[in-house]
């Protein structure tokens, strides 16, 4: 035989060779406690980055959202609430936006960048409860359960959770297990910064509490000085949010109440329907592919009962720590059954984003299952996984927003090019007056976006608004002049004119046309009413 018959076989002995190396040096890496974060971390930063690339190529043709806008124009003037929502959220964007320009990737940059900060959090938590080895395929699912990629690209309060809520979890894990002075404080300070983000995590921090109480081992926990230390702790934390709540006469609770309640039993129903199946059918990517990676044999595809007779065992498990596990199985089936219920008792309107944060634990609610076996291969086989699709959507990315556009080249709300509106305002107001634009004024949707996209960043204000963000006043915006702006397909059209002409005195009436083209697809063409009022003499 000649040696050139024999170098197929043998480069391919060489690749198994270097890709079974791989495989132990992703393995050790992550069981190894001297280099196990920093695997964590770099792979946290690396899906942080791929995952901001493609997100600037998805939205290339997009304005960033409306929420991203208006945490960004909350950071521009730190207080202690913003009208509908707590602070931390748009404390965050402020010193972000410190560091960053004010452009479209830095918005996607500052997502991913919480995700990745969550990812790592919830691998700190994964070891309380697992091994290593099981804790870094904790990380791998998240990174894989879409929140944490292409439903992640808006900047939030929700968002926003997926640090602060693996916080409070990992912070009530360590009391638990610690019960000392210390942990109390570290839980307490953690429920702090999760309340400052939304109220919403009222669901998952008591779900923390009705696990400490329901917990076998819930006696040693309540006898030890760390969860009342930890609740003197946030209300003292809370205190100065809780003045100015008071300050305001509640109005995030107006807010919640006006916006989310409904008289509809039937359209209460279709929701929260929407909302089960939409996070059971997000949480669905992870786990099959997660199943995927546990069944990807070597050498071999396995069959289903060999997948399950290596896979699954009922021998003892050591790599599971049963008291921490129970803790984190009563958390997660809390917070998965108890908002739906709710909504239907007080015909609460649910929407579906509120699922964002309540579903990190699900990966280790499973991983923690003693019976399943995680072979050393699984890591790599779900890292394989993970880059392949990456790299896949990051080839497509481009591809996938000019066929977007090019189906729907009408879409206002999504195409609407509100960043061209915006510079020829400023244009518009420095070249009357010769200062700053100061004020904006507008509906949510029109006012945020502006305030982002203006060199000036003007401080928006939102007609009629009762839970006002308290970046400005109608007095204010009346002494420094401001520029009011109209979406003529907004079906609120006649009510905006009507505040325009109503409250800004000697104004100019302007109309203006903005189109965004993107790859050679017209966006549609939308006009908007501009009522530019001069500062006060």
């Amino acid at each position: 035989m000649s040696t050139a018959s024999l170098l197929p076989a043998a480069a391919r002995s060489n690749r198994k060779f270097s890709l079974r190396r791989l495989a132990a040096w992703l393995v050790a890496g992550a069981c190894n406690p001297k280099t196990g974060l920093w695997l964590v971390i770099g792979f946290a930063a690396a899906h942080a980055v791929l995952w901001t690339l493609i997100l600037v190529n998805l939205k290339a043709a997009q304005d960033v959202h409306m929420d991203v806008a208006e945490a960004f124009a909350w950071g521009q003037k730190f207080q202690f609430g913003y009208g509908k929502h707590p602070p931390l959220s748009g404390w965050v964007a402020g010193l972000w936006f410190k560091l960053f320009p004010v452009r479209d990737w830095a918005t996607y940059a500052l997502a991913m960048t919480v995700l990745g900060c969550g990812m790592v959090i919830s691998w700190f938590t994964a070891l309380r409860v697992v091994d290593r080895r099981r804790a870094f395929l904790v990380v791998a699912m998240l990174a894989l359960y879409p929140i944490f990629n292409f439903k992640g690209f808006k900047y939030n309060p929700d968002l926003l959770q997926l640090v602060t809520l693996p916080l409070v979890v990992l912070a009530y894990l360590n009391a638990f297990e610690k019960r000392d002075v210390k942990s109390g404080l570290w839980l307490g300070l953690a429920g702090a910064l999760a309340l400052m983000t939304k109220y919403w995590v009222l669901t998952m921090i008591g779900a923390v509490g009705l696990a400490a109480l329901i917990h076998p081992e819930r006696l040693r926990f309540l006898k030890s000085p760390a969860p009342w230390v930890a609740i003197v702790t946030l209300a003292v934390l809370m205190l100065p949010h809780l003045i100015w709540l008071k300050q305001v006469d509640f109005v995030p609770l107006t807010y919640a109440g006006d916006v989310y309640g409904l008289q509809s039993r039937a359209q209460n129903i279709q929701l929260v329907i929407g909302y089960i199946v939409h996070n059971v059918g997000l949480l669905a990517i992870p786990v099959a592919l997660a199943s995927l990676a546990l069944a990807w044999n070597s050498q071999r595809w396995m069959s289903p009962p060999a997948a399950i007779a290596r896979n699954w065992s009922r021998s003892p498990n050591a790599g599971v720590n049963l008291s921490q596990a129970l803790n984190v199985w009563m958390i997660q089936t809390i917070v998965a059954v108890g908002p739906p219920l709710g909504a239907l008792i007080f015909t609460v309107y649910m929407k579906t984003d509120w699922g964002i944060s309540l579903f990190f634990l699900t990966p280790l609610a499973l991983v923690a299952i003693p019976a399943l076996r995680v072979q050393r291969r699984a890591l790599f086989n779900i890292v394989a996984i993970w880059l392949a699709i990456t790299l896949v959507v990051l080839v497509a990315s481009r591809w996938i927003a000019e066929k977007e556009i090019a189906i729907n080249p009408n879409g206002a709300a999504t195409y609407g090019a509100r960043s061209e509106l915006a510079r020829e305002l400023t244009q518009a107001w420095r070249s009357r007056f010769g200062t700053r634009w100061a004020v904006v004024a507008g509906t949510t949707e029109m006012g945020e976006p502006l305030a982002f996209y203006s060199p000036d960043h003007p401080a928006p204000f939102t007609p009629g608004e009762v839970w006002s963000s308290g970046l400005t006043s109608l007095e204010e915006a009346k002494r420094l002049g401001f520029i009011g702006a109209c979406d003529t397909t907004d079906a609120r059209l006649p009510v905006c004119e009507a505040w325009m002409k109503e409250n800004g005195k000697d104004f100019e009436q302007l109309t203006i046309t903005t189109q965004r083209f993107f790859q050679g697809h017209p966006g549609p063409a939308i006009t908007w009413k501009v009522f530019v009022v001069p500062p006060a003499k």
